[in-house]
Order: structure tokens, then sequence, then C-alpha cells
């Protein structure tokens, strides 16, 4: 992926992953357990990992969440990172722990020498350091400075901290400029890496739940990724952190930047449509949600668009009335009465599934 202004971010080692350069862009969740609850955390990891995740944050609010990190750290399926607030003193935790990166906030984490601390402590032990900047929790010098501009105090806050990390001779930085409002995220982290060539971590804050926040999230780092800005996501929303991940990989699959599990397209129907569509539409998403593979699946609901569209789909349905064909690859498959056609589609993924990718 080439930025629009051609010039690549540098790379970060975050344990055993690469962030950064040519590398694709890593999909990163955060955790909404009590850290301090291990076996709550660890299962939470395990699914979010099982989804693609491949990093994982986890809050750290107080030394007891801090000692939890060492058994979270050493069982867990995914590297993790530390999000520390306020208190030095829990990062200088987590790296003995073993996390593989922390996360730091300019706006609240004290005094430069506090900072320098950290610092050497992640350096003797090879620890990355994000700095995060998020709107909501400026720095008032920097919103001073910058005439209230919030972007411009963001973006203060983040080279403030860079320097700061750099002058120790540290180099191993990841940044991020999140904000609720999609257009001054945008705006940050495009004028962000016209200055710099750290990698950056990409999301829109506080998107929201459900749909409202994957929208958001998909417009802002949809259009960043696509200029070649970004080289981690995370997708913010209320809830399950395991939806995040799916949202993540829907939007990198979209801009054809990552490839993990199915595309799943279906018509909007309309008054041709003589099926149940919006049912066989929620029972094939259902039969997909564990297929890692990287599939092309439609299904369609009339004569329209459907054929050409399932016909070059892997595997698709396209209805008729009372009745669908299932197409595989551009060949009609079979003819089925409609309340069939999800247990023969269900048949034929799975023989799609063993000849392609299970085989051997």
């Amino acid at each position: 992926m080439v930025p629009i202004n051609g010039k690549t971010t540098r790379e970060v080692k975050i344990g055993k992953l690469m962030v950064g350069g040519e590398n694709p862009v890593i999909v990163q969740s955060m955790t909404n357990t009590d850290t301090r609850d291990v076996e709550a955390t660890l299962g939470q990891i395990r699914r979010l990992a099982k989804a693609g995740c491949e990093l994982v944050r986890v809050a750290v609010p107080d030394q007891e969440a801090a000692k939890a990190l060492e058994k979270i750290v050493k069982n867990s399926s995914l590297p993790v990172v530390a999000d520390i607030h306020f208190d030095y003193r829990l990062a200088l935790a987590a790296i003995e722990a073993g996390v593989v990166k922390l996360r730091i906030n300019p706006g609240n984490i004290g005094s430069s020498e506090r900072v320098q601390t950290i610092v050497h402590a992640a350096q003797a032990h090879k620890v990355a350091i994000r700095v995060g900047v998020n709107a909501g929790s400026l720095h008032r010098r920097h919103l001073e400075q910058a005439g209230g501009d919030i972007v411009q105090a963001m973006l203060l806050g983040a080279e403030e901290q860079i320097r700061l990390l750099t002058a120790e001779g540290f180099d191993q930085i990841v940044v991020s400029l999140k904000s609720s409002d999609v257009i001054q995220t945008v705006q940050a982290c495009r004028q962000f890496a016209a200055r710099w060539d750290f990698p950056l971590h990409l999301g829109v804050t506080e998107a929201g739940a459900s749909w409202r926040g994957a929208i958001r999230s998909a417009v802002g780092l949809g259009i960043l990724l696509n200029q070649g800005i970004g080289d981690t996501i995370r997708v913010s929303l209320t809830g399950d952190p395991v939806k995040e991940v799916m949202a993540a990989y829907e939007i990198l699959k979209a801009l054809h930047l990552r490839e993990r599990g199915p595309v799943i397209i279906s018509c909007p129907t309309c008054g041709r449509c003589q099926i149940e569509l919006e049912k066989l539409v929620e029972a094939v998403e259902e039969l997909a949600s564990g297929v890692p593979y990287p599939l092309h699946l439609a299904v369609m609901g009339c004569v329209v668009n459907g054929p050409g569209e399932a016909s070059r789909a892997d595997l698709g349905i396209a209805g008729g009335k009372g009745e669908g064909l299932i197409f595989r690859e551009g060949r009609i498959l079979r003819k089925e009465k409609e309340e069939n056609l999800i247990s023969a589609f269900k048949e034929e993924l799975g023989s799609l599934i063993t000849e392609k990718f299970e085989k051997d």
C-alpha cells in the first residue's frame, strides 16, 4: 500500500508482529472484561483470536490489574498491549509483566521525568509505545496554544510526546490521533502522516454501538486507508469486541487490503422479489460466521441481477418464486424449493470449503 505522499512509514516491532512499512494492516481490539478477572479476560482474548484479532489491549486501571497482567500475558493467545492512564507506575508494572506494547496518553501521564522513566524501562525490555491522543482528553496547554482548534491541539500533543520519547533515543513508536468526530480524525491523521513517518494506529473513538459505530468507523478509516494512511486499526464499538474485529475485516476487505472470512453480498430487495430474502441472508450470515476463508458468497432475490451476481460468486443463491437456484463459480448446481435452500446451501458450502481449503 503506497500512501498519497509516496512515503511509507517506518517498521515497529511489537512482539512477533511488525507494524508499518509494507506490512499488512494489523487488526486489533480491546477487552472489556475486568482485567483483574484473569479467566474472563483470557476467555475473551481467545474469542477475539478466533475472530482474527492480531493484537489485544487491556485496561490497567490499578495495581491489582497490573498484577493480573503477568498471568494474562503468559497465557494469552495474542500479544498483549497495556492501556495506561494517569499513573506511570502502572506502565512500569505492565512492562515487568511482559506486555509487548504500552499505550500512554500525553494528556494525563504526568511529568516529562515520569515519561522518561517509562521510556528507559521500555528500551530495556524492547517494548513498543503507542502515543495515543484523544480529542476528549487534550491538555489544556495544547488547546490554548492551538487557539481552541481540536485538530491542531491533537497534533501538538502527539508531537510533544514524540520529541520527548525520541530525545531518549527511543524510536519504537506508534501514534494514534482519534476523535469521535470523523472529519477531525481524518484531518489529524492526514496532517500527521505528511509530517512524520511513525506508523499510525487508526480509529474513530467512541464511535457508538452496532451499525452506527461501524458506519462512522468505516467512513473515517476507509478514507484514510484508501489514501495509504494507517498501519493498524481498531473499530471502537460499544459492546462485544468480537464485533469490532468483524467490522475491521469488512472495512479491509472492501478496500482489498486484507482477506479473511467471506464477503457476503445480497440485494436490497424490491417489489420483484418473491422469496423471503432477509431470512435467507440471515441464515447464510450465520452459516458463514465461523468461516475464516476468503470466499465470495451471494444471496440474490430476483432475475435482474441475481443470476449474474450469483454466478460470479464462489457460491450463490438466485431466488425465484418460492424457489431458488444454487450457483457455484458460474455453474448451476441445483434447484431447490425455498424451504430447502439453506440446507442445500450448507451442504454445498461444506463441499466447497473441503475442496478448496481443506483437502490436504
